[in-house]
Order: C-alpha cells, then sequence, then structure tokens
C-alpha cells in the first residue's frame, strides 16, 4: 500500500466516508497578544498549482495587492510519498527556506506532527517553522489583519457589515460543494459516494438558480465566498467529472454557473493564478491509489474559458 493511500485511509471513517483532518496550525494574524504579526518580508506562502485551497489564496494575494509583502513558494503538483516537494526549483530546494519537502517545515514547527503537511501553509522564513495553515480562515486574515499592506484601490472582499452572511456562505460552500467532491473522490463505500454526490449536485443546482439572476454570489460584487466557489469550479471538469466520478453534469453543462466562472477566470488574479496543467498534473499523476496507471488525460478543451461571458448586463 503506498504512503499516498495509507495517509487517506487515516481520513475515512467506519462507514466509508471521508473525513478531512484538522488544521494543526491556526493561529491567526494581528496585533493581540499571541497572535502573528503582520510584517512585509516575514512571511512565504507555500502553494501548489492542484490545490483549491492554496490557490484561493494566492487569488486574495493577488487581488489585494499583498505580493510584495507576502512571497510565493510553489511546490511541484504531483505529491510524492514524501510530500509536497519543491522539485521544479533549482536545485530541489525552496531558493528562501531551502527545503526539499514542505514535511521539513511541519517537522520544525512540532516534531510530534504526524498529520499530512497541508498547503496553503504560512511558514516565518526566520524560524523556517509552519505558523498558520488554516486555509479555512487563511484569506480571511489576508482580507482583514494585512489590510494596512492592501494596495491602494484594493477591493473589500470581506465587508464588515457582511462578514456574518459571508462566514455563513463559505461555511455551505465548503461543506456541500468544494470538500463534498472529494468525499465523492475518497470515498469507500458505494453509500458514502452517492451521499456526497447527491449533496454537491443538490447544491449546484441551487447555485445555478441564484447565479441566473445575479452576478456574484452576495450581489454586484466579489467577495471572498466568489474566490472560494470558484476554485472548485475552475477544477471541475479538469478534474472532478471524471477522476472523482462527480459526474451527472459537466461545468459546461449549467449555463449560469458556466458564465459566473468564465467572468470570473477573465478577472485579473483568477485565471492568471490558475494553471490548468498543475491542476491535471496533481489529480491525475500524483495520487496513484486514484489513477495507478499514471496516464494522464488529453481533454477536456480549455479555450471556452476565454469566451464572452455576458454576464455584465446582471450588473446593469
Amino acid at each position: 500500500m503506498s504512503t499516498a493511500r495509507s495517509e487517506a485511509e487515516r481520513e475515512i471513517t467506519s462507514d466509508g466516508a471521508f473525513e478531512r483532518q484538522l488544521n494543526r496550525f491556526s493561529t491567526p494574524f494581528g496585533s493581540g497578544p499571541g497572535e502573528l504579526p503582520v510584517e512585509a518580508g516575514r512571511y512565504r506562502l507555500i502553494s501548489s498549482p492542484v490545490c483549491p485551497w492554496a490557490h484561493r489564496s494566492l487569488i486574495v494575494r493577488r487581488l489585494l495587492g499583498l505580493e510584495q509583502a507576502i512571497s510565493v513558494g510553489v511546490t511541484n503538483p504531483e505529491r510524492t510519498p514524501d510530500g509536497w516537494a519543491f522539485s521544479d526549483d533549482p536545485g530541489g530546494v525552496d531558493p528562501v527556506l531551502g527545503i526539499r519537502t514542505l514535511n521539513e517545515a511541519y517537522e520544525a514547527a512540532d516534531p510530534a506532527y504526524t498529520g499530512r503537511a497541508t498547503v496553503p501553509a504560512v511558514i516565518d522564513v526566520s524560524t523556517g517553522h509552519v505558523v498558520n495553515n488554516d486555509y479555512h480562515r487563511l484569506t480571511n486574515h489576508f482580507e482583514t489583519a494585512w489590510a494596512p499592506l492592501h494596495r491602494p484601490g484594493a477591493p473589500d472582499l470581506y465587508p464588515e457589515h457582511l462578514r456574518g452572511t459571508i462566514d455563513a456562505v463559505n461555511e455551505l460552500l465548503f461543506d456541500e460543494v468544494n470538500n463534498a467532491v472529494y468525499r465523492c473522490g475518497f470515498a469507500r463505500s458505494q453509500q458514502a459516494y452517492e451521499r456526497a454526490f447527491g449533496t454537491v449536485f443538490d447544491r449546484l443546482d441551487d447555485l445555478e438558480l441564484r447565479l441566473s439572476g445575479q452576478r456574484y454570489l452576495l450581489g454586484d460584487r466579489i467577495t471572498d465566498p466568489d474566490i472560494r466557489l470558484f476554485v472548485t469550479l475552475v477544477r471541475f471538469d479538469v478534474a472532478y467529472h471524471g477522476l472523482f466520478m462527480v459526474n451527472r453534469n459537466r461545468l459546461v453543462d449549467f449555463p449560469a454557473l458556466w458564465g459566473y466562472a468564465r467572468d470570473l477566470y477573465q478577472t485579473p488574479g483568477f485565471g492568471d493564478t490558475t494553471d490548468f496543467d498543475g491542476i491535471k498534473r496533481g489529480y491525475y499523476l500524483g495520487a496513484a491509489f486514484m489513477n495507478p496507471n499514471h496516464i494522464l488525460p488529453k481533454g477536456p478543451d480549455l479555450s471556452g474559458w476565454t469566451t464572452p461571458h455576458g454576464r455584465e448586463w446582471l450588473n446593469a
């Protein structure tokens, strides 16, 4: 049994359902006691093209203009038995941290850590320790605690008067879309798979109706939930529909969702942080237990992502 499969099995419940591990490093950023100080140049964000949670951190970083404040390291999208590796960098090491695998930063922070070393991970460059891997809240930290370092005119992705609504929508999206596709793909029983399958498409049907009448999830402006939905939609036809068997419909079969996804993709910060080749390689070549023959699909046709979306009228 491969290491990848052994790790996955630790997150399988007795009824064959996938239950994602909890985040170990969740100290928030801020100026309060025990919080991580906000300092330009102090941290490095580790990402991988395949990971939707990491992708949304990159989108928010780009939209808010935090590129000079927070550097980025990128792992090879094909996760190895030793975890996320920097094998695409010269010498196979991250040029700032000097490590070969992300596991090294997790072990430096906690030698007793036994979970998966996940991305996104924020590493304190001065110590080489992971200090935050809380993908649930990381973009919210970038949107709030890091506000003093935002670019002039940066969008307010997490407006204070909408935070309760945003948090509720984000929780629903995670449970019924973002993580539910993984519950389909990683299920180890027919019943668990079908429960997750139904959850995904029930919610996508609801979102199709919602986005038929408004441009974005909360109205006429992009907010944090749009980023969280986008990173799943942009991977849907490329990976989830086939490899994860989330195959009742493709994204392109939902007129409103497909138009919405193209609208976002064509917005600076979204498409220019999307690596379709890395996404395909990561899902199909980095999970040997799901694709043991390591055959990389030729499709789908990606040319539609740059076609007109026609959704401007929804803001008129």
